[in-house]
């Protein structure tokens, strides 16, 4: 279930009623820094239109959501987590959709995260 935009935290967050620790800034979406990251580097990166989930964004807007993913890897990049020349250490991409996946924020939502080794499964 998806809270009303003018209760959703990351709309909040895109409307300036709530001032995030911003990374990086397009048009259409916003990174910034989680503020209980799960790795030395944990930011957030979410499309300023309201979209529940991936799976909603994906069918309302293919568009947006590979800016939504460019925009991930932008931050990868400005983060010193990949450059072109030496793609490693790397980073993770995560989408949580839907509770059972551990979604909180029901506005969808990218995680990168880096700057440690990351084990698989997580957790």
């Amino acid at each position: 279930m998806s809270e009303p935009r003018n209760e959703c935290l990351f709309c909040r967050m895109v409307a300036g009623e709530i001032p995030p620790d911003v990374v990086r800034e397009t048009d259409r979406t916003l990174a910034f820094r989680d503020i209980n990251p799960q790795a030395p580097t944990h930011v957030l990166v979410i499309p300023k239109e309201h979209h529940a989930t991936l799976g909603a964004l994906a069918g309302a807007d293919p568009e947006l959501t590979a800016e939504l993913v460019a925009a991930a890897h932008a931050v990868a990049v400005q983060e010193g987590l990949v450059t072109a020349d030496a793609p490693e250490p790397g980073y993770r991409v995560v989408a949580n959709t839907g509770p059972q996946a551990g979604q909180t924020v029901h506005h969808v939502h990218l995680h990168v995260l880096g700057g440690r080794g990351l084990g698989w499964p997580p957790g």
